[in-house]
C-alpha cells in the first residue's frame, strides 16, 4: 500500500490482495468539520460504513473516506489556510505527534 499525499488530501494505492478488488481501495478528503459532513450525508440518505472512519461509497461504488483536518498529519500551508479563510486552524495532539514522528514539523 502507498499513500500519495497532496497537502491534506491523499490517495491510497493498493496492489492486488486476496479480497474483492475494491474493498480496500479508497480516496480520502480532509475536512474541517467531519460531523457536519456526516450530518449532510445522513440528510441525503447516504449509507455510512461502520467503523472508526467516516467512510461511504459513492454512486459508482468507490470508497470515500472523510478525515478531519485536525486529526491527521496531512497539512495545508499557512498561506493556503488564509486563502481558504481557515487561518489558525490547528492540529490535535495525536496529529501533531504523528507529524513530529515523521519529521514533518
Amino acid at each position: 500500500m502507498a499513500f500519495v499525499d497532496a497537502c491534506d488530501q491523499f490517495i491510497a494505492l493498493m496492489g492486488p490482495r486476496k479480497m474483492p478488488p475494491d474493498e480496500g481501495r479508497h480516496f480520502g478528503l480532509g475536512v474541517d468539520d467531519k460531523e457536519a459532513v456526516k450530518a449532510a450525508l445522513e440528510r441525503q440518505g447516504v449509507e455510512i460504513s461502520s467503523g472508526r472512519f467516516l467512510d461511504f461509497r459513492d454512486p459508482w461504488g468507490n470508497l470515500v473516506q472523510i478525515v478531519q483536518y485536525d486529526e491527521v498529519q496531512f497539512a495545508k500551508t499557512e498561506p493556503a489556510l488564509r486563502a481558504l479563510g481557515l487561518a489558525g486552524l490547528g492540529k490535535g495532539e495525536a496529529a501533531e505527534s504523528e507529524i513530529r514522528e515523521k519529521g514533518l514539523l
